[in-house]
């Protein structure tokens, strides 16, 4: 039995293009049902898509980076309000920020003057690393057994009925 053939020059020239963009199509719904289940909620959402632990590399190595060119911005995978600066200095080892200025919200960007330790912040202001503002408890470096630095990025939740304590640096009322 002989299979079925298209005839006409038309239909020849139309129906191999309309199959490949049907296969186009059900692939794209396919790809956007796998995104709408892993970001279902924004909850989840940071999870599934931005890592909870940075591994740097060789602690000793991102020290001497930091001593040769200052400290290390990061930016935000998720949105841009919290991006983070590394430092590192002898006396209190590595030490994590935010990266806007510690009297001001996320929306005062720094920028790092070039291979120092001071950034420029949306005013103008001239900022050492201390001056930026801390992040949430819980968001540290981790220097491991075999010599590697990985930075936790996760906050620690309160637990459910305890009452959040303010920030260091404010007064309640």
């Amino acid at each position: 039995m002989r299979r079925p053939q298209l005839r006409s020059t038309f239909a020849r020239a139309v129906v191999p293009v309309l199959v490949g963009i049907g296969f186009f199509v059900v692939v794209g719904l396919l790809l956007w049902g796998v995104a709408a289940l892993t970001s279902r909620n924004r909850d989840d959402t940071t999870a599934n898509l931005a890592p909870a632990f940075q591994e740097m590399g060789n602690a000793q190595w991102v020290a001497d980076h930091i001593v040769d060119g200052g400290p290390i911005i990061l930016q935000d995978l998720i949105g841009s309000d919290r991006n983070i600066v590394l430092d590192h200095t002898a006396a209190s080892g590595f030490q994590i920020y935010l990266a806007h200025p510690a009297d001001r919200d996320a929306t005062c960007q720094i920028e790092q003057v070039r291979r120092t330790r001071q950034f420029t912040d949306c005013d103008g202001r001239t900022l050492a690393p201390e001056d930026l503002a801390l992040p949430p408890v819980g968001v540290r470096p981790i220097i491991n057994n075999d010599g590697s630095l990985t930075l936790d990025l996760t906050a620690d939740t309160p637990a459910a009925g305890a009452a959040t304590p303010p920030p260091a640096g404010t007064s309640g009322g």
